[in-house]
């Protein structure tokens, strides 16, 4: 009977998915070179594409520090840590101790975020900050995985607007951002964790560069085995 057949169906149907599910399922050893394997090929192609583009925001990061400027970074999500990150880096120290050198994160302070969400929209949490301490030539870096955040749109237009410099680091999607931004880091990725470990990796190569064409400090030495 027709009951007994879609009942009958069903029940193959079904473990017919569980059983795929089951055979395509990878193991955590599959994964673990998968992940590697994915990394590595994408720290190939960054270092194939982003080499001008590090050595003029490098050149950049100095000019505007050597004129008496200062470096705000802003980001969302574990863009905002890279923020954080990379501004402590550069305000503390990186490779050994030396003079400080002018950044700030806009992803610190609570109050003022919270207020701006509330007040004004969260699209707006980075551009009214940059209002606020933003002069003309400090110099924005804003990080941003898909390059299309409003609020990282809006932070790039107002500096703009404000005569700021402007950097950004993204993935392989830029058209959003180009025409607000001087120089651009575009990771060739579209996975989100690739280019949060290519950002992290050029941030702190960025901080490095910086104190050491500012004669602050030493390039960091390298591991040779």
């Amino acid at each position: 009977n027709k009951s007994l057949l879609r009942i009958s169906f069903w029940f193959e149907s079904r473990w017919d998915r569980q059983r795929k599910v089951v055979i395509l399922k990878k193991t955590l050893e599959e994964f673990f070179d998968e992940q590697i394997l994915e990394h590595s090929r994408v720290l190939k192609k960054t270092k194939e594409t982003t080499q001008q583009s590090f050595i003029k925001i490098v050149r950049l990061c100095v000019d505007i520090i050597r004129n008496g400027n200062k470096i705000i970074f802003f980001g969302n999500g574990g863009s905002a840590s890279d923020s954080q990150h990379l501004a402590t880096e550069l305000c503390v120290r990186f490779s050994e101790n030396r003079k400080p050198i002018s950044a700030i994160s806009l992803n610190t302070d609570t109050s003022v975020l919270t207020a701006i969400g509330n007040d004004l929209g969260f699209n707006h949490i980075f551009s009214r900050q940059i209002e606020a301490l933003g002069k003309p030539n400090d110099l924005v870096v804003a990080i941003s995985t898909s390059g299309k955040s409003k609020n990282i749109i809006e932070g790039l237009k107002k500096s703009r607007e404000m005569q700021l410099k402007t950097v950004c680091f993204t993935g392989s999607n830029i058209e959003n951002i180009i025409a607000y931004s001087d120089e651009v880091i575009s990771v060739p990725a579209k996975n989100t964790s690739r280019i949060q470990e290519m950002h992290i990796l050029l941030g702190q190569m960025l901080c490095n560069a910086i104190e050491s064409e500012l004669n602050l400090a030493k390039f960091v030495e390298t591991e040779k085995s």
